[in-house]
C-alpha cells in the first residue's frame, strides 16, 4: 500500500483480490479514519465530541494491469504534492520527499542508488506504516518500465 495525504484529499494505492474485498477494505478504513479524524479535531475543544462522516461516500477505484500503469500509479500517489504545488511553499519547498505520504518507506526512488531508506524525517516524525506489495507489478513490474525519480511531478510532460 502507498498514500499520500493532501490537503483536501486522500490518494491511496491498495491490493485487493477482488471488489468485495476493495469495497470492505475500504469501508473499514472510511470508518476507522473517520473516528480517528473526529477525536483529534474534538480534542481540546469544550462540548460533545465531534461524530459523523469525515469522507464522501464515494472512491474512485481502478485496476492496474501493466507494469507502466503500475509505475504511472505509484509516481502519481507518492509526488501528488507536486503536481498540487505543494513543494513550492513553506516549509514543504525545503523537502526532497512529501513526508505526509509514504514516500518515505518507499523503497524504489531512483535516487536511493544502493543506499535504501536515504531519506531521514525530522526528528519527531513517525512514518506512515504501510504493508509492501503482494503483487508482481507493484512489487517488480512497474520496474521494466523505468525507475522513479523524487523530483518528477505527476501529469507533467
Amino acid at each position: 500500500m502507498q498514500l499520500s495525504i493532501q490537503r483536501t484529499h486522500i490518494h491511496l494505492l491498495v491490493e485487493a483480490d477482488d471488489e468485495a474485498a476493495l469495497a470492505a477494505g475500504m469501508q473499514g478504513y472510511q470508518i476507522s479514519a473517520a473516528k480517528h479524524l473526529n477525536a483529534a479535531i474534538s480534542k481540546g475543544r469544550p462540548g460533545p465530541r465531534r461524530r459523523g462522516a469525515v469522507f464522501p461516500d464515494r472512491y474512485h477505484a481502478e485496476i492496474i494491469k501493466s507494469p507502466q500503469q503500475a509505475r504511472h500509479a505509484l509516481r502519481y500517489v507518492l509526488s501528488n504534492w507536486r503536481k498540487h504545488q505543494e513543494d513550492q511553499v513553506a516549509p514543504m519547498n525545503r523537502w526532497t520527499i512529501d513526508w505526509f505520504s509514504s514516500a518515505a518507506t518507499f523503497p524504489g526512488w531512483a535516487e536511493y542508488g544502493d543506499e535504501a531508506f536515504w531519506w531521514r524525517g525530522p526528528e519527531t516524525y513517525d512514518p506512515l506504516i504501510v504493508y509492501q506489495p503482494r503483487t508482481w507489478l507493484l512489487r517488480e513490474g512497474w520496474k521494466k518500465i523505468g525507475e522513479i525519480s523524487c523530483h518528477a511531478v505527476p501529469s507533467a510532460r
